[in-house]
């Protein structure tokens, strides 16, 4: 993929430095909407470099950082999981946010078992994009075969969602998010914008979540609306 922009600092709404990594790839890929497996290198040497230059961007400032992939965490090579560590140590970073596919979700504890060691707490994100189940599996292709919301958040705690799809509606964006701040810290809109894939934003349902939805929760603290999908300033192109 072309370079792109692979650092930033959030400075509203939970404050944090985010660096956008490489990994070798989802390994899912499956959901029918997502391209970010895209980016990706089956060279982990070529990755640890990139991910090194990236990463000595860490200023620490806000003590929190959030680390993205494309991806889980566990498709991050050893030596980038051991330099976010040294990272964490030397910056004086206390809280650390990654993103995690349920269906890796058995490694979780071991990771946040490690980061503990050191004094970093871990805060784990998972793609749910609706708990509507019928549309998450049958349309989606998520990969999450449950439907109870605290089972799916028994491991994680936070979660993205999904907007902007036909045949959502204000009632089901609506219960979504509310569902989300029931079980998880923190929930991340996502409004779908065009990409590689088959599935279109729908630009009705878009408006529908700007006018009756978005102003609700464009001010709750726990909640993050992404109308473009590089409003945390990573994933655009670099000039």
């Amino acid at each position: 993929m072309q370079d792109m922009i692979r650092y930033s600092v959030i400075t509203e709404k939970n404050p944090r430095e985010i660096v956008l990594l490489r990994g070798t790839g989802c390994a899912w890929k499956r959901c029918t909407f997502c391209d970010y497996h895209l980016d990706c290198c089956l060279d982990e040497a070529q990755n640890f470099a990139l991910n090194r230059a990236v990463l000595e961007r860490v200023t620490g400032q806000y003590g929190r950082l959030e680390v993205i992939n494309s991806g889980s965490f566990c498709e991050l090579d050893a030596p980038t999981m051991d330099e976010i560590a040294r990272v964490c140590q030397q910056k004086g970073i206390a809280h650390l946010h990654f993103e995690c596919h349920w269906m890796h979700r058995g490694k979780i504890a071991e990771l946040r078992a490690r980061f503990a060691a050191i004094g970093v707490q871990t805060h784990l994100k998972i793609g749910v994009e609706t708990f509507d189940r019928a549309y998450r599996e049958d349309v989606l292709h998520k990969g999450i075969g449950v439907s109870d919301p605290a089972e799916i958040a028994a491991q994680f705690d936070e979660c993205c969602l999904l907007f902007g799809l036909s045949g959502q509606t204000a009632d089901s964006m609506r219960q979504d998010i509310q569902t989300g701040l029931t079980y998880f810290d923190r929930v991340c809109v996502n409004v779908m914008v065009k990409n590689t894939t088959p599935v279109l934003p729908d630009p009705d349902v878009i408006a529908v979540f700007c006018q009756q939805v978005a102003p609700h929760y464009v001010n709750d603290p726990r909640v993050d609306i992404l109308m473009e999908n590089t409003d945390f300033g990573v994933g655009g192109a670099a000039q």
